[in-house]
């Protein structure tokens, strides 16, 4: 479980599903005792003597937050063919118009009932909002920056040294020593000889010229590399500490190539640092 996979939109639903938990034990309703009774062994009732307003708003959106934060740690993840996500935003949806039409009902809401419907309306913007509003897409805590690449024999790369690192020195299997050798492509004449300046960006075989210009990125965190074809299940997972070639953009998205030459769809390209 990636927890630094979690947005500022899920930090909110995380806070609505505390406030929802509190609003639990608070009075659904006020209670006055009328005058002449002994109401002194009497107290109203809050949502764990209700089962309806329980199960319904407050462990309904309890639930809803819960699924949203596991479907944003453990990607990929779908229960009778809905991903986790999608279950979470519907049950907030559910709890919110809940919440909603039991306060109208009321005619002497309590600190329960009041707090519960707003911490339901809170749960609904953080897990419908959150794809929509760029405040709530930023990272809750913070990109790291990538690792360093680890040497086979346990000793740190100098600089220019390791796979993918922009303007790497690297040796082509089967070419020439000393040669660079920009990743994906064939080996050619005129290529820059060890000690040489190499350019930070180098293009990649079959690259799109218009408008895009191949660049290197590292991710902060483990992300799903999808297929081109559009398929639901990940064909490789991009790793932190490691540079990956972007060779064109489509929309929000990037189509990235990885060290085994596989191409696929990047979605998620929050907090990506560029060579």
């Amino acid at each position: 479980m990636n927890m630094r996979s979690l947005t500022r939109g899920d930090g909110v639903v995380i806070g609505a599903a505390v406030v929802l938990f509190i609003a639990s034990f608070l009075h659904l309703y006020g209670y006055e005792c009328p005058s002449g009774l002994n109401c002194s062994g009497y107290s109203a009732p809050n949502a764990w003597d209700s089962l309806a307003a329980l199960m319904s708003i407050y462990l309904g959106g309890i639930i809803a937050a819960a699924l949203v934060v596991v479907s944003r740690t453990l990607p990929a993840r779908k229960v009778l063919g809905f991903e986790l996500g999608q279950l979470g935003a519907a049950f907030s949806v559910f709890t919110l118009w809940t919440a909603f039409w039991s306060t109208i009902d009321a005619s002497n809401a309590g600190a329960g009932l009041i707090l519960g419907l707003l911490g339901t309306a809170v749960l609904a913007v953080g897990t419908v909002g959150t794809p929509l509003i760029p405040a709530l897409k930023a990272p809750l805590m913070g990109a790291p920056r990538p690792q360093a690449v680890q040497s086979p024999y346990g000793g740190q790369p100098q600089p220019g040294q390791g796979y993918g690192y922009p303007g790497a020195q690297q040796q082509p299997y089967g070419g020439q020593p000393g040669q660079q050798q920009p990743y994906g492509a064939q080996p050619q004449a005129g290529q820059p000889q060890a000690g040489q300046p190499a350019p930070q960006q180098a293009p990649a075989a079959g690259a799109p010229s218009g408008g895009f210009t191949p660049f290197w990125f590292a991710v902060p965190v483990a992300r799903p590399l999808y297929g081109e074809d559009g398929s639901p299940s990940p064909i490789a997972e991009l790793a932190p500490g490691t540079w990956y070639l972007a060779v064109e953009q489509r929309g929000a998205s990037l189509i990235a190539q990885t060290q085994d030459g596989r191409r696929g769809v990047l979605q998620d390209t929050t907090g990506i640092q560029r060579g």
